[in-house]
């Protein structure tokens, strides 16, 4: 007798009740150990050490775009927009994949070990051997993925001013953080959508909902995602995988788990994805596809007690949530003012003038309401024209949507202070 899975499952989410599984394509991927490693990744990284709450994962957060970009299209086709079996199927697969590039701490490992290699750039580089695992079932899907697909407005509905992975991680990350600033209704606005001239519109009835999402969006930027603390605490993890890098690359033992010891001890970049790189592509994403949080914390706690007094020091910071003081504004720090911290943190913490890097030092911040590159949000009016929603809605101007607001801060020991 052969046992036939039942690929059609249901998932109970917090956020959305049940979620349901459309396609056997989208179960064989979720049940796939590269999605499944997504469950080991936190959604917002170290932001727990300031919202308790956030400790939900990248897996929870890749259903809930899958269960908003089902609603999406069904809600397209119900305004009599033509989507195939195929498309529809493409689409779902590449939202539920446009996070399977992210590491641990993604920006903070971008930072640090990996030479600047983004999270976009992996995700298509495991989408296209996924493809191959999965006998091309991904090629539409990566078209999506990449914009490369005919019809715009799929990749609109993955990347765009109001694509189902904004729209899900700001009302997911608002749940658990509990910040309620960022709640929005994501229903009324997936309702809203439509499609004129191959681009995304939003109805005209929408707009008082997508003026809410996109302060929302804003808001949850400064109180969640740029909270002072949270860049105090991915700065300090940046610090402590640099000095393990370095002390690696000199030859110094550093313990580590496997999957993180191979990109401690080769430099991996750009070069190295294609075929001239010392390893082949399948390498690196074979190392990379078993990395995730438990690497990382597992690494730090060990390296609490390392030789090496920066390294060990840092990592002890880390673990125990001694977190480096931090000051923002709005403009840059004098160097003056830097200057005399680290002559202060060379006292205090008993360091070297080169070594003072590893505790004091400064950088910026920045937020825009509007997503740099992509199209405008567009308005579908009720006498069937569209408009850009600056030229429409009582609340914004273009000025205020697209300027880019940053601020600059400053770390350092709090025994200096």
């Amino acid at each position: 007798m052969v046992y036939r899975t039942n690929k059609r499952k249901i998932i109970n989410d917090p956020v959305y009740g049940f979620i349901s599984i459309p396609y056997d394509l989208i179960y064989d991927i979720i049940e796939h150990p590269w999605f499944q490693r997504l469950r080991n990744i936190r959604q917002l990284g170290l932001t727990s050490f300031v919202y308790p709450g956030a400790n939900h994962s990248r897996f929870q957060h890749c259903l809930g775009a899958l269960h908003l970009m089902d609603m999406a299209l069904k809600t397209l086709k119900t305004k009599n927009v033509d989507i195939s079996d195929e498309e529809e199927e493409s689409a779902l697969a590449a939202i539920l994949l446009h996070d399977i590039g992210h590491g641990p701490f993604s920006h903070a490992l971008e930072a640090s070990i990996i030479n600047g290699i983004t999270h976009e750039y992996l995700s298509l580089l495991l989408m296209n051997k996924l493809n191959e695992d999965l006998l091309g079932r991904l090629g539409m899907a990566i078209d999506i993925f990449t914009g490369n697909y005919r019809r715009k407005f799929f990749h609109e509905l993955i990347a765009g001013q109001i694509d189902m992975d904004r729209l899900d991680y700001l009302r997911r990350d608002s749940f658990f953080t509990g910040v309620i600033e960022g709640s929005v209704g994501s229903d009324r606005i997936i309702r809203m959508l439509n499609v004129v001239n191959d681009s995304l519109v939003v109805d005209e009835k929408g707009i008082y909902s997508l003026e809410k999402f996109l302060i929302a969006r804003r808001l949850m930027y400064w109180q969640v995602y740029m909270h002072k603390t949270v860049i105090s605490s991915e700065s300090l993890l940046v610090k402590v995988l640099k000095r393990a890098k370095e002390l690696a690359m000199n030859g110094t033992d550093v313990y580590a788990t496997p999957a993180l010891s191979f990109f401690l001890y080769n430099n991996i970049s750009h070069s190295e994805l294609d075929c001239t790189g010392s390893f082949p592509p399948a390498t690196i994403s074979s190392h990379f596809t078993r990395l995730d949080d438990s690497d990382i914390l597992a690494s730090a706690k060990y390296w609490s007690d390392h030789s090496d007094r920066i390294l060990a020091d840092l990592s002890r910071r880390l673990v125990r949530r001694n977190l480096l003081a931090i000051e923002l504004q709005n403009e840059s720090f004098s160097g003056e003012k830097v200057d005399r911290l680290k002559e202060l943190t060379k006292k205090a913490v008993r360091v070297s003038d080169e070594q003072t890097d590893y505790y004091v030092f400064t950088g910026t911040i920045s937020n825009l309401m509007y997503a740099p590159y992509t199209p405008e949000v567009m308005i579908l009016l009720k006498n069937g024209t569209t408009a850009d929603i600056t030229s429409v809605s009582d609340m914004f101007d273009h000025r205020l949507m697209s300027e880019r607001v940053t601020k600059y801060y400053l770390c350092y020991p709090k025994e200096c202070v």
